[in-house]
């Protein structure tokens, strides 16, 4: 099998990442066998999910080859247009993934995020020192899967905590969190139909993966670099992805929080969508995207005070579905692997 430096020597110029830094995978190869193989039936290929009035999640599918990327999706009966600001509405979030709801005012959103880089305060983390980066996430819908007669639905969710030094070494831990169902049917179906690992209730024992050295490039702090690194000359949906990433996989500095916002303030399209709740219950501030061509929308929820990124969201468009969403819970120095 090609490792990743090989397969990297051996495309040379020819190769799309060669100045982009891997990160680590979220799932280690036997937590991804083991979801697999939980499902007592083959599960459906993706098809149009029927708009209703109660909240159901869309038709997914298991990806064919173990480690492919999957993604949730899942319908709102408010839309992005509601006049309510609060966290996740009209069900319980330890049951079904729902999109935030946002108010029905918008503008460009350049200004506010200038303004917000201009009154940035210290994180908790500004100040400390250590050997590895710790990140705690959590994230909801990987995979969807669906019944083969397209009726019943299973949301899978982890917890990750990375621990990663500036070579790339340390360790990554990461928990199976207790599947989401749009309703009792499904529940039932799946609660029948996933082997018992899948299907319990009780949260199964973490995953514990270590590290391997790797090239992990430092984060930059200059304008042309930070452009460069979240991909502004792809357009803002790209920079979207690349700032959840970054912030995902670095203790970002307090200048370099100001200097990201004001990287999104001049790439056309960001909307100010003012204060949001995220999944967790934090209150914050965020701005959208949507990517009308590839019908698409982003969404970043950013801490009002020190502007560390909280939440990244990202849906289809029309009708509103959800195709994966994770919180930022802590970040961190610490010299311990625990």
């Amino acid at each position: 099998m090609f490792g990743e430096e090989r397969t990297r020597t051996l495309l040379g110029p020819a190769d799309p990442a060669r100045h982009s830094t891997v990160a680590p995978p979220r799932l280690s190869a036997h937590d991804l066998i083991v979801r697999a193989e939980a499902v007592a039936e083959p599960v459906a290929h993706h098809r149009p999910a029927r708009p209703t009035r109660r909240l159901i999640l869309a038709a997914g599918a298991l990806a064919a080859a173990v480690g492919a990327a999957a993604i949730v999706q899942a319908l709102d009966p408010s839309s992005p247009g509601s006049s309510e600001i609060a966290g996740p509405p009209g069900a319980d979030p330890g049951v079904v993934l729902v999109p935030v709801a946002y108010g029905t005012g918008t503008r460009d959103a350049g200004s506010q995020l200038r303004a917000l880089a201009s009154r940035l305060v210290d994180a908790e983390y500004d100040n400390r020192t250590g050997r590895y980066m710790y990140h705690h996430t959590k994230t909801w819908g990987d995979p969807v899967m669906t019944s083969s007669d397209g009726r019943h639905h299973v949301a899978f969710a982890d917890e990750t905590k990375v621990w990663q030094a500036a070579d790339g070494s340390g360790k990554q831990v990461t928990t199976q969190l207790e599947p989401q169902y749009p309703d009792q049917e499904s529940r039932n179906y799946w609660q029948r139909n996933l082997k018992p690992r899948a299907a319990a209730s009780a949260t199964p024992a973490p995953d514990d993966m270590p590290l391997p050295p790797m090239d992990l490039a430092p984060l930059p702090s200059r304008r042309a670099q930070l452009n460069e690194l979240l991909k502004v000359r792809f357009g803002a949906g790209a920079v979207s992805k690349e700032v959840s990433t970054v912030y995902g996989r670095y203790v970002v500095p307090r200048q370099t929080r100001a200097e990201i916002l004001r990287v999104l303030a001049d790439v056309p399209g960001f909307r100010w969508r003012g204060q949001v709740t995220d999944r967790v219950g934090r209150k914050g501030v965020a701005v959208t995207f949507d990517d009308r061509e590839h019908n698409q929308q982003s969404l970043l929820i950013f801490d009002p005070s020190t502007g560390d990124l909280l939440a990244h969201e990202r849906l289809t468009l029309s009708p509103i579905r959800m195709k994966a969403y994770q919180v930022i819970l802590d970040t961190a120095w610490t010299d311990r692997l625990d």
